[in-house]
């Protein structure tokens, strides 16, 4: 008996198992467990951890904190008025609080001033009113007259702070200690509950700080109990929670923020390294619990808009309707045509067209799928979102890991493939992929070290798409339509569904924007005059011009202020001129280094080059200068004093160390047949991987990390392998539909799938080009042939046709002629994109 083998469709079931319960556990703990706190102000307030040792990453539970500036302050809170209320650690916030929303504010009290005074300061910038009342037991007339009329002397306050209670413990003697406090604080809140919310905008009472005893003074340390500190912090917490409205249904009741809110979290964050006596604490610490407060006041009045990296405390915006109808078609027009569309074509023929036939639904229900998932995951609050944490051991070890797999599924041919054959530039864009993933995932890009090499991983890409396309367009001179179609709808039928779902910009996936870009340099510098190409001189004239044209209007930012301005009034499209010109000169002219270097490939196997008997040294000579090269990049890049300074020689080199690497990685024909299986794997499916980074492996778009496991810190490793896994699979997936949605699209035939573009930035760019994107000159003209006699045929019924009849059949004989059909579809697609700007909100 045959042994039974395990069925290949295991992976596939597995990952949509993984999706579902991450579905299931995201939606269950959203809608169940933290019911009582959807939008994360009691993660905010009360959990949380550092990322890292040096009190500089602090990450609240299951959501991200914003780093606010003094813009953000600025539109949060001008022309309003912040109070603070306590002693001696209250006083040390409100500076903290004034200074980061206004730097030219000081941090703290001028030294030979006397301390224990009122300070009032105001920000030059937004002008507002921050006020420190000086009332270390918080029983003054000034203050208890506030919190027990509600008026506050001007106007209400946008946040009000107050805080006590170390001061009655080292002055128990004369405050009363800790009953006393109990008593005032009873008092003060009784008396702001019944005064919110005109008292003020948001009330904050700041937990009883617990001091590092290690720090403190002998006599601090005999009046100062940790006991007694616990004791009243848990008054106040029994306090807050009394005015819960309900509890939840599995008995976790997070404590209330309104009317008032207690940062219980502030004592989590404390550091014995970030303290000198025990109680007063660094700039930069307090810094970090300063954000805390403006991310509790300030995340839901900021602008709603991309990047959504303001998760704490806040809500995603409201969908408008013409963003709801986009999504409701993506995800539901797949599903519609299975089980609607038939029932419509059997009545109305002359609808056919706007239907795939039923090989292309499951593509189209799988993309619409997964772009529905994208917007689930980035654009609600079902999987919870954290912040990014580098780490240089984390890092090493995950490219080491990616390495060890990528050479333990090698595989070797029985012969040579060639120069940069598929299986090569396959793996090659997937190790770099894997490689820019690790990158972005752990926020590698403040590390000049790191953020250089991958810049050149980029210029690689680029390379590859001006080699491959050169490539293709000199040896197959294939300018039609179907060609163009075929490669700006592959590159970019993901990108701007995403854009639209998403309520990003095109742009801002800048790869398929870039590439597209470059790809119509190429297109147009091959395509003018292309009868001539064969003539040397004057194809080399040719793409030195071209690069002079580009270099130029790229120099000259009038130009591309211009034209964006006419984007922007004409057809409604919102993209940024800085960030477009800085996307594309910083690897200005890789692609044509990658177009010359495809001429000269060409050139030596035309003329047999390596034949020559002097071919060898050259040929070893080769190799030493790219080892060379090499060494002498990573030297060059690690002395440059900043990731900025690199930037302004990367044009001019990045060149070097991509042709370095591709003369040794075909020194031999050993290496040439040989090829990374999982390498491969991941090149393939490369575009998708970069773009759903976006929104679906990383969050906040591309601010931080999604959750797919509620399960908080302990399981953050654990997350990661899973939604990697997920994130794969859902790439690989989107992958397959898109290529057979562009053929549909297009109208290509269907057993000539369009494989995926050469790289996660690039198109078809690779050592065989037309392998990259099928050629389609021989079958397209078949299809073409075919379509002219079924229009042939549709005529003539068109002209027996009753004359109320004819204005159908007239539809359906253009739908029969494939250049008609193409053409029509472009128009329509370009139209609704108009439409689609025009009205959106």
């Amino acid at each position: 008996m045959a042994k039974t083998q395990a069925a290949p469709t295991w992976p596939h079931y597995a990952a949509v198992g993984a999706i579902a319960f991450a579905l299931f556990a995201g939606a269950f703990r959203h809608f169940i467990v933290e019911a009582q706190d959807p939008q994360k102000c009691s993660a905010l307030m009360n959990e949380g951890e550092w990322l890292d040792n040096n009190s500089k990453n602090w990450q609240p539970e299951g959501c991200m904190a914003y780093n606010y500036g003094p813009k953000d302050v600025t539109t949060c809170m001008a022309d309003k008025r912040v109070i603070f209320a306590g002693d001696a650690v209250t006083r040390q916030l409100f500076y903290a609080v004034a200074h980061l929303a206004d730097p030219s504010l000081p941090s703290g009290p001028s030294a030979g001033v006397d301390k224990a005074n009122d300070v009032v300061l105001r920000s030059t910038t937004g002008k507002t009113s921050f006020e420190f009342l000086w009332d270390p037991f918080l029983n003054t007339s000034a203050v208890t007259n506030m919190l027990r009329t509600g008026d506050t002397k001007g106007d209400r306050p946008a946040l009000f702070v107050i805080g006590s209670g170390l001061w009655y413990l080292h002055s128990a003697s004369e405050s009363g200690g800790l009953s006393a406090w109990e008593a005032v604080m009873t008092t003060t809140l009784d008396s702001v509950q019944k005064t919110m919310p005109g008292l003020a905008d948001n009330f904050v009472v700041l937990p009883v700080e617990q001091p590092i005893a290690s720090k403190l003074s002998t006599e601090l340390r005999s009046l100062i109990n940790t006991a007694d500190v616990d004791t009243m912090n848990n008054v106040l917490q029994n306090r807050l929670l009394a005015t819960s409205p309900a509890a939840s249904p599995l008995g976790h009741t997070p404590p209330p923020t309104y009317p008032i809110a207690i940062p219980s979290v502030f004592n989590k964050m404390l550091s014995e390294s970030e303290t000198n006596d025990g109680i007063l604490f660094s700039d930069k610490l307090l810094a970090k619990q300063a954000n805390i407060l403006l991310n509790f006041k300030c995340n839901s009045a900021l602008s709603k808009h991309f990047p959504m990296n303001k998760t704490c405390c806040n809500s995603y915006p409201r969908t408008s309707w013409i963003q709801f109808f986009v999504i409701f078609v993506v995800i539901f027009y797949g599903p519609f045509c299975r089980f609607v569309a038939p029932s419509i074509v059997a009545s109305y023929p002359a609808a056919t067209p706007f239907f795939p036939s039923s090989e292309y639904i499951m593509p189209l229900t799988i993309f619409g799928g997964v772009v529905g998932l994208s917007f689930l995951a980035d654009r609600t609050s079902v999987f919870m979102k954290e912040q990014k944490q580098f780490d240089p051991w984390w890092f090493s070890g995950l490219c080491l890991a990616s390495l060890a797999v990528g050479l333990a599924t090698i595989k070797k041919k029985d012969k040579d493939l060639g120069f940069l054959n598929r299986e090569q530039t396959d793996e090659w864009k997937g190790w770099m992929q894997i490689a820019i993933l690790i990158y972005h995932y752990l926020g590698a890009s403040k590390v000049a070290g790191i953020y250089n090499p991958i810049r050149v991983l980029v210029a690689a890409y680029l390379w590859m798409t001006g080699y491959g396309h050169f490539h293709f367009y000199y040896k197959k001179a294939d300018y039609g339509l179907l060609r163009i179609a075929q490669v700006l709808v592959r590159l970019n039928l993901l990108t701007v569904a995403l854009a639209y779902v998403m309520d990003t910009d095109y742009v801002f996936y800048y790869f398929a924007p870039l590439v597209s870009f470059w790809w119509t340099i190429v297109y147009l510098t091959m395509g003018i005059g292309y009868k001539y190409n064969e003539n040397t001189p004057f194809l080399l004239i040719k793409l030195l011009s071209s690069c002079a044209a580009v270099t130029y209007v790229f120099k000259s930012e009038w130009l591309i202020d211009g034209l964006f301005a006419f984007l922007g009034g004409f057809f409604a499209i919102p993209w940024q001129a800085k960030e477009w010109m800085f996307r594309v000169t910083l690897d200005m002219w890789i692609v044509y280094v990658g177009m010359f270097s495809a001429f000269a490939t060409i050139k030596v196997q035309q003329h047999n080059v390596t034949h020559h008997p002097k071919w060898q040294p050259i040929y070893k000579t080769s190799l030493v200068v790219s080892i060379l090269t090499l060494v002498w990049f990573f030297w060059f890049e690690l002395s440059q004093p900043s990731k900025f300074a690199y930037n302004a020689w990367h044009p001019y080199v990045s060149w070097a160390p991509v042709l370095a690497f591709v003369v040794l990685r075909n020194a031999t024909p050993a290496l040439r047949s040989a090829s990374s299986t999982m390498f491969g794997f991941i090149g393939r499916c490369s575009l998708e991987t970069f773009i759903m980074q976006y929104h679906f492996w990383m969050a906040a778009d591309t601010k931080g990390l999604l959750v797919v496991l509620p399960a908080g810190f302990t399981w953050r490793t654990i997350n990661m392998a899973l939604a990697t896994a997920v994130f794969v699979y859902v790439s690989h997936q989107v992958s397959e539909a898109t290529g057979s949605l562009t053929n549909w699209i297009c109208g290509a035939p269907k057993k000539r799938v369009l494989p995926p573009p050469a790289t996660a930035p690039t198109g078809a760019a690779n050592g065989r080009p037309e392998e990259a994107i099928p050629l389609m000159a021989q079958n397209g003209e078949a299809k073409a042939a075919e379509g002219t006699k079924e229009a042939a045929a549709a005529t003539e019924s068109l002209a027996a046709a009753a004359p109320t009849n004819r204005l159908l059949e007239s539809w359906v004989v253009a739908t029969k002629n494939p250049s008609v059909t193409l053409g029509a579809k472009g128009a329509g697609i370009v139209f609704s994109l108009w439409m689609l700007n025009l009205l959106w909100p």
